[in-house]
């Protein structure tokens, strides 16, 4: 009887928080200007040092150079954090902070700021709709979709899925190449922002060049986008790709229902949670954007019901390299028929 009523009581405390979560997360929405700065610093004085030290020793040993260029990128993922939470205006007060901080740090990840921000907020608003997949997603087919595909199609799909292309290839390509062009929907001024940022890394790469000599400059810049991209990309697949993550199509699609079941908690090591900018609290995430990501860890604590959530370790998200398509009649991501 006793644990009877305990039950009760906990399924009505959870509920009561899953109606109120966004008074609930407004009080961790506010950033911190003290926070926020440290942030920057802690980061891109490292970096830049990082930077020097990879060139000065490049003539004394190149497994110690490519040792640093794997701890550049490590913090090269930091900054994107930094980038991303400038994208959705929470890591200052100032907007006008927010897009000049944004822009340095989309110039050092080469990613256009504006254009990039479209994307990402088109991915926040259908992530998980079966309707709406296409623009800053994974590409995810379903089974029968799959089924009804021609052998090309298919083909194509078990390409761009292979963990060594998806993984190794197109993290390169997305950030030298696929970044440099502007998606067909964009705005004019997102695709002007694309155009500005071209330039501008332009510019970059000839005074980087100058300091360090060109195929000095192209080299490392390549090792440690190379590291960044690949982990980057993998936090960004694994959080949205576990098996009983969430899809739904038309009406049944659900704001709340998505960001809880389909992002995931990854639990990442002290050092990574460092790294990644707590992005492994990706369904508080995805319930509010404007959380920026120092306070990630104190909202997911601040509540049983954020803990209801599906629940990664790093040996746990080694499957989700077996996961391919959606089925629909069960619900969970499945391997290929």
């Amino acid at each position: 009887m006793i644990l009877d009523q305990a039950s009760e009581a906990a399924a009505i405390e959870v509920k009561d928080a899953q109606l109120n979560w966004r008074q609930i997360v407004r009080k961790y929405q506010t950033p911190s200007l003290g926070k926020s700065l440290w942030q920057v610093t802690n980061t891109g004085v490292p970096y830049t040092a990082l930077w020097v030290a990879m060139y000065f020793t490049m003539s004394i040993s190149w497994p110690l150079t490519l040792a640093l260029g794997v701890l550049a990128g490590l913090f090269l993922i930091r900054i994107f954090i930094i980038f991303h939470d400038c994208g959705h205006g929470s890591y200052f007060a100032s907007k006008r902070a927010n897009n000049a901080v944004g822009f340095i740090s989309g110039l050092l990840t080469l990613t256009p700021y504006h254009h990039w921000k479209w994307q990402h907020a088109v991915h926040h608003g259908s992530s998980g709709n079966l309707d709406q997949r296409g623009i800053g997603d994974v590409w995810t087919m379903t089974v029968k979709e799959y089924q009804a595909s021609s052998i090309w199609v298919r083909l194509h799909y078990r390409f761009t899925r292979n963990p060594i292309v998806l993984f190794v290839l197109i993290p390169l390509a997305l950030f030298f190449v696929y970044q440099r062009f502007s998606y067909k929907k964009a705005s004019k001024r997102n695709r002007r922002d694309v155009y500005l940022m071209n330039i501008s890394i332009l510019i970059y790469g000839i005074a980087m060049s100058v300091i360090f000599g060109f195929w000095n400059f192209l080299l490392l810049q390549s090792v440690v986008t190379g590291v960044s991209g690949s982990l980057g990309v993998w936090l960004f697949y694994v959080q949205h790709q576990f098996e009983d993550t969430y899809w739904r199509s038309g009406e049944e699609w659900n704001y709340t229902d998505c960001a809880m079941q389909g992002s995931s908690f990854y639990k990442l090591p002290a050092v990574m949670n460092w790294f990644s900018g707590n992005i492994g609290y990706h369904h508080i995430h995805h319930l509010s954007s404007r959380i920026p990501n120092y306070h990630l860890r104190a909202c997911h604590e601040a509540e049983s019901f954020f803990q209801q959530v599906p629940e990664l370790t790093l040996r746990k998200s080694l499957k989700s390299l077996s996961l391919r398509l959606w089925d629909e009649e069960r619900q969970k991501l499945i391997g290929y028929p």
